[in-house]
């Protein structure tokens, strides 16, 4: 074997050595970024988790913070509610009737209010009252008449959640009634009224007065709940388009109807727990009871109860500075 052979071999040889030095770095080189990229992933899914983890926690501690208020919120009212139970003994002696109206824009907080105040109220001495629109039978009736069979009896409360001023409001809108039938409501509304508490019967009017931006929060949340879409109704999902309108009626309604006999009383109902309470705060003040707390604070909150004359003054001097008449 010739000295050339021989280098030839060893030259072969070490080539051979170095490609496969080359192949292994590669392979592990390979191998390093495999393993990189899936810690990587790994790294991002946990940090993902993470972050869902958090969000939870954060709702879990909003929903905790919420139920807290909410409990401490029904504890507040408690005592009143209480205090209406003696309201009702007091009229079952007596012999007293009493009626509660509820009225205002849809959303305004009416029906959560009527529950608040009926809560421990003796089932045997009182109903909530909720009249859909009038039949073809009763258009042909004393437009009063379904409402005044429901009135109580001696002893009783009667809520009516809307009233007989569905027709001041709602139903010139919606053209469920005439202009001659709405006329002659708002001119002998007033009269009715005072036939009725010069027989001795207690009636208290609330209207609760929402604003704008709080009840199309309230109709956003009603049409994303299916536990609250049942509190939608046709004339509530045309509310704000008729917004105006209903202002404009409201405001007929107050002139014609505020009287001595039969005052509105306005509730700001933005904050409805506020409203709740000083709505119970209104009704105890209606009648002369043996109170249960007699140190139990039952003065109305004037930043969320004002009478219906302070509300028209305000709404005229409104129209004033648009130049309405």
């Amino acid at each position: 074997m010739t000295d050339q052979t021989v280098t030839n071999k060893q030259n072969t040889l070490q080539s051979s050595t170095r490609k496969k030095t080359s192949r292994k770095k590669v392979t592990k080189k390979t191998v390093s970024q495999t393993a990189y990229r899936k810690l990587t992933r790994e790294l991002s899914s946990v940090k993902e988790e993470n972050e869902k983890l958090k969000q939870e926690i954060q709702e879990l501690k909003s929903f905790k913070k919420g139920v807290h208020r909410k409990n401490k919120q029904e504890q507040e009212l408690t005592p009143y509610q209480a205090e209406l139970i003696q309201v009702q003994k007091c009229l079952e002696r007596r012999g007293k009737k009493m009626i509660l109206v509820f009225e205002g824009r849809g959303g305004a907080g009416k029906a959560g209010a009527i529950r608040r105040i009926t809560h421990y109220m003796n089932a045997k001495h009182y109903r909530v009252i909720a009249l859909g629109k009038p039949t073809d039978e009763e258009r042909s009736q004393w437009y009063y008449q379904k409402y005044v069979k429901e009135f109580p009896r001696a002893g009783e409360i009667v809520l009516f959640d809307r009233s007989w001023y569905t027709r001041a409001i709602i139903e010139p809108v919606f053209g469920f009634c005439t202009d001659e039938e709405y006329n002659n409501f708002i001119e002998g509304v007033a009269g009715f009224e005072k036939d009725l508490t010069d027989q001795g019967l207690i009636l208290i009017k609330f209207y609760f007065s929402v604003s704008r931006e709080e009840q199309s929060k309230r109709f956003k949340l009603r049409r994303n709940d299916p536990l609250q879409s049942w509190k939608l109704s046709e004339v509530d999902l045309d509310a704000e388009e008729f917004r105006d309108e209903f202002t404009e009626l409201k405001y007929k309604m107050l002139k014609n109807s505020h009287t001595m006999h039969a005052p509105w009383t306005i509730i700001r109902s933005d904050n409805k727990h506020l409203a709740r309470l000083n709505a119970l705060k209104v009704i105890l003040n209606y009648v002369n009871y043996d109170p249960l707390n007699p140190d139990l604070d039952i003065t109305p909150d004037n930043k969320i109860v004002v009478s219906g004359a302070y509300e028209l003054e305000r709404m005229e001097a409104q129209r004033v500075k648009l130049g309405i008449r």
